[in-house]
């Protein structure tokens, strides 16, 4: 089976639907998940169905942070839980195991204070934990602007998001905490953390004037349940500098938050 190929990006309410439809058409992307899109899904989709072989659709959705589009018909990709900043939906191909496609976007650091901010990652733990449970299985993707950066409290933390950054870790399922037992994710987020690949050594970068300020950060995450971790190749998620011959970032490597977005996309794929 060939794998599932997905984009996810923060757009910054900015008119970027041209990079967008390019985006998908030049990663042959599957599914396309937006946070901060303030282009109406009408336009979006024009913009990502201008080749004569895309065939997008956008499968409706309630919240007012995220929106999706597939290449997948509609039904295939429907959503069962949303609210303002959480859309999880069943991913269900023909002939092949059904997965949930958890999406967020939590509250910036710039409206949120750091003690606030774990809790609501505990919220949306228990809402994945509920559909989980409810789907009768943990095949699920989580992609996002989380706010917070992989070694964060709520992203790491128990009865958090559970994340770890090794799939062997990950492999054991769950972890247990005073009697009781928290599923983890798997984290291949912290590979790209630092500039050992390039100038570019996040996916956003913010400089503020205080004494305990991490310049790269990588709000933007996918995270994924063990059983999905197995088969996931880290090589093939990447944060995308350029669109064809197009700069996202500029001469020192951040993201051109005046041109384009102060976020960078994230392309990775997903084998179920």
């Amino acid at each position: 089976m060939p794998a599932t190929k997905f984009l996810f990006w923060n757009i910054n309410r900015k008119p970027l639907a041209g990079l967008v439809a390019d985006l998908a058409e030049i990663h042959d992307t599957d599914v396309v998940v937006l946070v901060e899109c303030a282009t109406d899904p009408s336009s979006m989709l024009q913009a990502l169905n201008r080749g004569p072989e895309t065939g997008f659709h956008y499968p409706g959705g309630l919240s007012r942070h995220i929106t999706v589009f597939t290449r997948f018909s509609p039904e295939f990709l429907q959503p069962i839980f949303e609210s303002e900043r959480i859309s999880i939906r069943r991913l269900a191909l023909p002939a092949r195991k059904p997965v949930l496609l958890a999406a967020a976007h939590l509250p910036s650091k710039l409206r949120w204070s750091e003690e606030s901010q774990p809790f609501e990652c505990m919220e949306l733990a228990r809402q994945i934990a509920a559909e989980e449970q409810r789907a009768g299985h943990q095949r699920t993707v989580l992609v996002g602007d989380l706010n917070m950066n992989p070694f964060e409290t709520g992203v790491v933390g128990a009865a958090g998001l559970n994340s770890v950054m090794s799939r062997r870790v990950a492999s054991r399922g769950t972890r247990t905490v005073q009697g009781r037992e928290y599923p983890f994710f798997y984290n291949p987020m912290w590979s790209h953390f630092g500039d050992a690949r390039s100038d570019t050594a996040g996916s956003y970068y913010y400089d503020a004037g205080e004494h305990v300020n991490h310049y790269w950060n990588l709000f933007d995450q996918v995270l994924l349940r063990p059983e999905l971790a197995g088969r996931f190749d880290p090589s093939r998620l990447s944060i995308v500098k350029s669109v064809g011959g197009f700069s996202l970032v500029t001469a020192d490597g951040r993201p051109d938050r005046v041109n384009v977005s102060d976020h960078l996309p994230l392309v990775f794929e997903v084998e179920f």
